[in-house]
């Protein structure tokens, strides 16, 4: 079953945390199965105000009951497993199971650079993969092994179990992202040159999806999620050919570039493309 979702940054006039949980509420209502804020410290333009995506998330989860919800992509590399561990149990147990993590290694160099952070791509795979399994050791809740011979266990435990879903992040053709979301719960495919403006083509995703399912073997109980751009009137025939490719989320990209929070808001209230 394909499921819809809205995506909204957390930079610019999205800054406004009261205009996100607004519109998160409104996406509940309306119909749409899920709400996943971006995850940025700093942005391009340094005058515009960028929210914390957990913060909103949490607030989002105490206003709703229903959707999905989740931060699409947390930039790990640089944040700290044990605190993100935390920070996620809390909020599934606040949700009442209904987070999403998604993980990838960020899309701004200076997000790193620009507090002392090493921006090399090779370096932010390698402590992404250290830091998801980090992550779902300490989400399990047993004897994780710790600095000076230490053990720690970290309760309470996220609601979900074995554990909340892992979508990871790939960016196609590039490979190794989408073998990372094999390894896991589900892939979030972006492609060079393509995406939240202009359409990706159908045959590209369709390539990735093989690429991963030739990766796990079979996509039985995996996510392949996808952001683009829809609207009412043409939405079930701009989604359903993904569909027929794999696609298990279709995420409706929000942002300043298709008229801001007023149009946003609009286009959630038509509701998702079901056709």
């Amino acid at each position: 079953m394909t499921r819809y979702a809205v995506g909204l940054p957390n930079v610019g006039q999205f800054a406004d945390p009261h205009a996100l949980v607004e519109l998160a509420v409104t996406a509940e209502e309306h119909g749409w199965n899920g709400v996943f804020i971006w995850d940025h410290v700093l942005y391009h333009d340094p005058e515009w105000g960028v929210a914390n995506p957990v913060v909103v998330a949490s607030a989002i989860a105490a206003r709703t009951s229903r959707i999905r919800l989740g931060v699409l992509m947390t930039a790990l590399p640089r944040r700290r497993a044990h605190v993100v561990a935390r920070e996620t149990a809390t909020l599934d147990v606040l949700s009442g199971g209904r987070l999403v993590f998604g993980a990838g290694i960020g899309s701004m160099d200076a997000e790193y650079a620009a507090f002392g952070e090493d921006p090399d791509l090779r370096v932010r795979g390698r402590r992404l993969d250290e830091s998801l399994g980090r992550l779902a050791a300490y989400w399990s809740g047993e004897p994780v092994p710790a600095a000076g011979g230490q053990t720690v266990r970290m309760l309470p435990t996220p609601v979900q179990r074995p554990r909340v879903p892992v979508w990871c992040a790939g960016r196609w053709p590039n490979r190794p992202g989408f073998r990372r979301a094999a390894r896991w719960d589900g892939v979030v495919a972006t492609f060079a040159g393509a995406g939240r403006t202009v359409p990706v083509p159908v045959p590209d995703f369709a390539e990735a999806v093989r690429f991963v399912a030739a990766e796990r073997g079979s996509l039985d109980g995996f996510d392949v999620a996808l952001e683009g751009w829809s609207e009412p009137a043409t939405a079930a025939a701009t989604v359903g050919p993904y569909v027929d490719a794999g696609l298990t989320w279709w995420i409706e990209a929000m942002g300043w570039w298709r008229g801001g929070v007023p149009a946003a808001r609009d286009r959630i209230q038509a509701g998702p493309p079901r056709g």
